[in-house]
């Protein structure tokens, strides 16, 4: 039976995702699960919590937790990641606090801009010293990465340990299919549809509705129902966040973004900008939406937890998360499709061969197989660009611990240079290396 390792198994509502997904498959279900987190009593929820699984799905599998990651790591197969090094507290909190001084604004800031850098800059070195234990420990096993910034963590794992076998994983592509068919008011089973470009900028290349045996755009639909006011309803996703962003860009660009309004808002200079908030108004931008969030989950997760240890009946429903699927598919040779971020190697033959791109891929035995895509459109390729230069500066920061990238990738960044001189950009980012000393690499400093 093969061994899955959960490395920031305290991410328990994930983990419950993640696990109950994996335990309903019969190749899955008698696995030796290995918990791994530093924090005890979050490790111990979690504990509980997937006994709870195992318990109300009446499966084989055997669970373990510790604090030891070469402990977790040995012998696995699949290695689950889903850390967030320095917390929501203190580094998210920061990395929302010292840009706002500054007059930067930011909604999610874990991808892009000085708080996906500074995340980077925090994650990146983790990663490095897991693969170096994987290496060690379990060489043949897959990565299955969910670590924001997903594309940067990707591209730097290439870079120092190329032999390392990884996938970044991101829930945007069903989520989005999801929140279209809502829009729409159609079966999602009726629709086909590809997807290409970097993770949080990849855009709905196709989009058909099945119709007497033959396919029908819906593009001209969905332009038509936005035009008239009919779309977007309220999102079932993130109801505090309407997909106007999105809808406007579907206008501007021709394609539907795979990642939310008020991630993209970010990504790019034309939402948030001083002076202008008629722009966040009207588009429904909810600034400073990650660390609202963070406190509602902190609150909703300590209820629920409470419930279930009063005895609660645990529900269990397959997640639309692609690790379980992945597993699945690699242990017992049975073909799926699934999308990943992966090196792109001319898989998108208009962005660099080196950057990290998001791609439908296939996955059986032989691993996980991307799909070659060819040109993008232009104008989207261009978007992707913008960002691809800040994640590259990132890499190429930590891998020559090049201090004066850092501050280039936050120069390059579309929403930063649109809001800050240069000055300011330079000042804001030693601010924040000197808020986050204790948790970047001492060449930083």
């Amino acid at each position: 039976m093969p061994k899955i390792t959960f490395i920031g198994a305290g991410s328990t509502i994930f983990l419950r995702h993640l696990l109950g997904d994996a335990l309903l498959m019969p190749s899955l279900s008698n696995a030796e699960i290995a918990l791994m987190d530093i924090d005890e009593q979050r490790l111990a929820e979690s504990e509980l919590v997937a006994r709870r699984v195992v318990e109300t799905l009446k499966a084989g599998a055997s669970v373990t937790a510790t604090t030891s990651r070469r402990e977790a790591l040995d012998g696995a197969d699949f290695v689950i990641v889903s850390v967030q090094i320095g917390g929501y507290k203190p580094c998210t909190v920061t990395d929302f606090e010292i840009p706002k001084k500054y007059g930067l604004r930011q909604t999610i800031a874990d991808t892009l801009g000085i708080g996906g850098i500074m995340r980077g800059l925090r994650t990146v070195p983790f990663l490095w010293d897991l693969c170096a234990d994987m290496e060690e420990l379990c060489p043949d096993a897959v990565m299955l990465q969910y670590v924001n910034p997903m594309a940067i963590n990707c591209w730097a794992i290439r870079e120092r340990f190329p032999n390392i076998r990884t996938v970044g994983l991101c829930h945007s592509v069903p989520n989005t299919l999801f929140e279209l068919t809502h829009d729409l008011d159609i079966p999602m089973a009726d629709v086909r549809y590809r997807v290409a470009g970097i993770n949080h900028v990849a855009f709905f290349l196709n989009f058909e509705q099945r119709v007497d045996g033959g396919w029908r755009d819906l593009y001209p639909e969905l332009r038509r129902q936005y035009a008239e006011g009919l779309i977007p309803k309220e999102n079932p996703v993130r109801p505090r966040c309407p997909n106007l962003v999105r809808y406007e860009m579907m206008n501007q660009l021709g394609y539907f973004l795979t990642e939310s309004s008020e991630h993209f808002a970010e990504y790019c200079p034309w939402f948030i900008k001083e002076g202008r908030e008629d722009l966040i108004e009207s588009y429904g931008i909810p600034l400073d939406e990650y660390p609202t969030r963070c406190e509602e989950q902190i609150a909703e997760w300590q209820d629920h937890f409470a419930r279930l240890k009063g005895g609660e009946a645990m529900e269990i429903e397959s997640s639309n998360e692609y690790a379980a699927v992945i597993m699945n598919a690699m242990v017992t040779g049975d073909p799926a499709t699934i999308y990943g971020n992966v090196t792109n190697d001319g898989a998108i033959s208009n962005l660099p061969d080196d950057c990290i791109v998001e791609v439908p891929c296939m996955v059986d035995s032989n691993g996980i197989q991307p799909t070659g895509i060819g040109a993008l459109p232009p104008q989207l390729a261009a978007m992707m660009k913008t960002n691809i230069n800040v994640q590259e500066l990132t890499v190429a920061a930590l891998t020559e611990e090049n201090r004066e990238h850092i501050f280039h990738a936050a120069m390059f960044d579309p929403h930063t240079a649109a809001e800050l001189d240069v000055r300011q950009i330079r000042a804001m980012t030693e601010e924040m290396l000197v808020a986050h000393r204790d948790w970047l690499p001492g060449w930083t400093q």
